[in-house]
């Protein structure tokens, strides 16, 4: 007999699921049962993604900071895993546009804070919840030629550890998905930055869903789809300057190529 998924029944909203990371999210999700909210901010996009995966999903198109009092409302009543996905990838030094740096932190943060308001009360009252951060290596590292994206996603990882530390004795899971290069429209986006240091290794958006899954089953809070960027996160703690001075030598590198 094949085992029930533990995710079968299950109601699930992915933000940014129009493509990319979101997409692989809503088509796992949904083939292990659950039911699936494909939010995107593009409504040909969401429909898309939710047509292809068929009646286990629904599409509710919108700003992700607001999406999910709609999305409990498709979902029959209640979310039981929010995948807080959709992001930015701001390119831009210290001198990018206030607008740029506004964007940049109300997706790649605010949006998760306005979504973990709206879930908890649900969750800590029935005791159970699972909050999905999709976070980018850069919020443990950085990323050369992208201020407004290095230091916001630092701020997603913070807020997805706050909540894990603060709500974790209450049944809240938090998991925060951390790769370096996904072959996805942001890698693209990320310009010749992206080619030097991300394009070499990165992986399929699909990979990405693996090793959360296997995360999620391990009650693991980071996952590195990228496993050598425990490696990287150890030196940058133990030794800043060494490690600084690396990505200064790929800044260099990137400012001369």
């Amino acid at each position: 007999m094949t085992p029930v998924s533990a995710y079968q029944d299950q109601r699930v909203v992915v933000t940014g699921a129009g493509g990319g990371i979101g997409a692989a999210l809503a088509h796992r999700f949904a083939a292990e049962g659950a039911s699936v909210v494909v939010n995107d901010l593009d409504p040909a996009k969401a429909k898309s993604v939710a047509d292809a995966i068929g009646p286990r999903a629904i599409a509710v198109p919108g700003d992700a900071s607001t999406v999910v009092a709609e999305a409990r409302e498709a979902l029959g009543g209640a979310v039981d895993v929010y995948c807080a996905n959709a992001g930015l990838a701001s390119g831009g030094d210290a001198f990018a546009d206030e607008a740029v740096w506004e964007a940049a932190w109300d997706t790649n943060v605010m949006a998760h804070v306005r979504a973990a308001r709206t879930l908890l009360p649900d969750w800590l009252e029935r005791g159970g919840g699972r909050f999905v951060s999709t976070v980018s290596a850069a919020g443990l590292l950085t990323m050369i030629g992208a201020a407004p994206y290095s230091v916001t996603k630092h701020g997603a990882l913070a807020f997805a550890e706050w909540l894990s530390l603060t709500y974790r004795h209450r049944g809240v899971s938090v998991h925060a998905i951390c790769p370096q290069g996904v072959r996805t429209d942001m890698l693209t986006a990320a310009g010749s930055a992206g080619e030097l240091v991300l394009a070499p290794t990165a992986i399929e958006p699909d990979a990405v869903v693996e090793a959360l899954f296997d995360g999620m089953e391990k009650g693991r809070f980071l996952i590195l789809p990228h496993p050598e960027v425990a490696d990287y996160y150890a030196a940058r703690a133990t030794e800043p300057d060494r490690w600084l001075s690396g990505m200064n030598h790929l800044q260099r590198k990137w400012e001369s190529s």
